[in-house]
């Protein structure tokens, strides 16, 4: 069978996205997150010096200023994209991924866990959670580890991918700009209330459908009945619209649970449950990587397949 530059073309323009997430996570792997130059380390001392000048605590100036952070970086780079569509893809979704940091993350806290050095492992989960970590046990440190895991596997990976699918390399971009400023912006605090709404309700609808692909990907992979009995009676309690569903599917997969009493701001916060089964230990955290991952590489599966239908 021979085939023409014309069957070529087609099947190059079927395949390149996918093509282009699998290099991104090839890169990621293997060569990690960028330790100088970090694109969204710039962005997050950009927005934070935005936000120490503009911040009047008011919507308005919450909302001009999400578009002049966002707005600009993603025009240019759907600017850039038709010049060099692959390249543009590749680079782009390889810093917008956090799956290899996300990993090693959870490794620097399981790793003093396992070996009782709590001081740092308590130190180490602190640097990925936003709660007080000074007072957690064993089990409260293996908790919060294996909740940011499960959380950020959407953020850092899943919506980014979903977005990619949708925009290439541009809309992954915007997602992570619109989530990272989420992170930064987006609390219920007497400085952030009225200046990161807007931050909070744009993150939250970029992350709606990806958040319940995200659950339903992670009910598939492991206790799955489990997992959907989980997300559909505990995730309506959650506050967050879109880590509910998230982490009750992971939890219940898991066979963990999570949820309960945590430090926020100084103020101690009552949150429901999450999942089913005893509390996790530090096996558990790279129990919850290795479903990341699964997690991932069959996300690789469907656009191959997207793309193979295509063709």
């Amino acid at each position: 069978m021979s085939w023409s530059d014309a069957d070529l073309a087609t099947y190059f323009a079927a395949f390149s996205m996918p093509l282009a997430a699998l290099v991104a996570v090839l890169l990621d792997r293997l060569l990690g997150e960028a330790q100088r130059f970090h694109p969204l380390v710039g962005f997050g001392n950009l927005v934070a010096a935005i936000e120490k000048r503009l911040n009047r605590r008011t919507r308005l100036t919450g909302v001009f200023s999400w578009m002049i952070a966002v707005l600009p970086a993603a025009g240019l780079a759907f600017m850039l994209r038709p010049f060099a569509p692959f390249v543009v893809d590749v680079v782009l979704l390889y810093f917008a991924l956090g799956a290899q940091s996300l990993a090693e993350h959870a490794e620097a806290v399981a790793k003093p866990l396992r070996e009782g050095r709590l001081d740092e492992a308590r130190q180490r989960v602190g640097w990925i959670v936003s709660r007080e970590t000074s007072q957690l046990d064993e089990s409260g440190i293996a908790k919060a580890g294996v909740e940011s895991v499960l959380e950020n596997g959407n953020d850092a990976i899943f919506g980014t991918l979903f977005w990619f699918a949708l925009l290439g390399g541009p809309g992954a971009l915007l997602f992570r700009l619109a989530n990272t400023l989420d992170a930064m912006w987006g609390y219920r605090t007497e400085r952030f209330n009225h200046f990161g709404w807007a931050a909070a309700r744009i993150d939250d609808g970029l992350n709606w459908l990806p958040a319940r692909l995200t659950a339903l990907t992670y009910a598939l992979l492991g206790q799955t009945r489990n997992a959907l009995a989980c997300w559909r009676t505990q995730a309506p309690g959650w506050e967050s619209p879109n880590a509910g569903p998230v982490m009750s599917a992971g939890a219940g997969s898991l066979g963990v649970l999570l949820g309960g009493a945590a430090i926020y701001h100084g103020e101690v916060e009552i949150r429901p449950p999450l999942g089913a089964g005893p509390a996790p230990v530090a096996a558990d955290l790279g129990r919850a990587i290795a479903l990341i991952r699964h997690s991932l590489w069959l996300w690789l599966a469907v656009l191959f397949l997207i793309g193979f239908i295509n063709a």
